[in-house]
């Protein structure tokens, strides 16, 4: 069994573009909220950097960082 290799780091004289990571999304309580998934949303729990807890009417679900599919309005 093979282990997975760490990331290929960025070498400054390369001539291709560093790779782009992504900004980390931050949400409040109480922020009106679009889930590609649920649908719509109030921010109702935060755990910090971790989950955020959001009520979509019908049910409750726990968004787990890092918030790809969440949207704030």
């Amino acid at each position: 069994m093979t282990q997975p290799s760490a990331p290929r780091r960025h070498l400054p004289t390369s001539p291709f573009k560093a790779p782009v990571e992504p900004q980390a999304k931050t949400f409040a309580l109480g922020d009106r909220v679009s889930h590609d998934q649920f649908g719509l949303g109030t921010i109702v729990g935060v755990e910090d950097g971790v989950a955020m807890l959001v009520d979509f009417g019908s049910r409750r679900a726990r968004i787990l960082s890092p918030y790809t599919r969440m949207h704030r309005l």
